[in-house]
């Protein structure tokens, strides 16, 4: 009886044994230095500590992004460095960020929004609505890429392609408050520089018309040189 229990005890021994070197090889597993600033990074990001934010995604793409990579993480790391520096109004160091990002996720609309948002406000309209129409063709739909558009068509002064921008922003997310208010804006824009076209067309062609006119009525006639010697001679 005493052999038995011995056996028993020396099996749930060996059992045990079995389960122990996995435990020690994974508390000894190298842990991901990237995910980890990654995190990091995020928690920061939300308490608005951007500089420090920034400087711990930088730590995270320093380091192997091998694992980040694997997921969605990579792509976040660079819009939301991005992003922060945005906050700071760092945009030309934002657009590099925002590029860095793009080469490897090229077809990210998200990216290509605030690649754009970067630029207009630097005063690049050119480039910001290039980067918007990026971001559209990825996905027509794009509220925030079509407001952003309509945002830059007004500054360029293009309200017919602003309230088209605004009514397609529209379309996509209905009873917007903020879209509303702008097309209203730009509608009014554009049917005050439709009016001012018009109004600066009549006045040109009264011009070109009252000039014509004043040249055929009032025009000295022209003396051939001949004319001027035959009628000078005596009789």
């Amino acid at each position: 009886m005493k052999f038995r229990k011995f056996i028993h005890i020396l099996a749930i021994i060996a059992l045990i044994a079995c389960f122990v070197p996995p435990v020690f090889a994974a508390d000894e597993a190298p842990k991901d230095e990237a995910t980890t600033y990654y995190n990091r990074a995020e928690l920061l990001l939300n308490t608005n500590d951007y500089e420090r934010a920034i400087a711990t995604f930088d730590q995270a793409l320093a380091s192997n992004t091998t694992m980040i990579k694997m997921s969605d993480a990579l792509l976040y790391t660079y819009r939301d460095k991005g992003y922060a520096q945005i906050q700071l109004r760092k945009y030309d160091e934002a657009i590099q960020t925002f590029e860095q990002g793009l080469a490897l996720y090229p077809r990210d609309k998200m990216l290509w929004n605030n690649i754009g948002y970067a630029n207009y406000n630097l005063g690049k309209y050119q480039d910001a609505l290039a980067a918007y129409n990026n971001a559209i063709r990825f996905e027509q739909n794009y509220t925030i890429a079509l407001i952003n558009k309509g945002d830059t068509l007004s500054k360029m002064q293009d309200y017919q392609g602003a309230v088209d921008a605004y009514t397609n922003a529209m379309e996509s997310e209905p009873g917007n408050p903020t879209v509303t208010d702008k097309l209203a804006i730009a509608q009014k824009a554009a049917d005050s520089n439709s009016t001012t076209t018009m109004i600066v067309i009549a006045i040109l062609v009264i011009i070109v018309a009252g000039g014509a006119i004043w040249y055929i009525q009032f025009r000295k006639p022209e003396v051939k040189p001949e004319e001027k010697k035959s009628k000078g001679k005596k009789e």
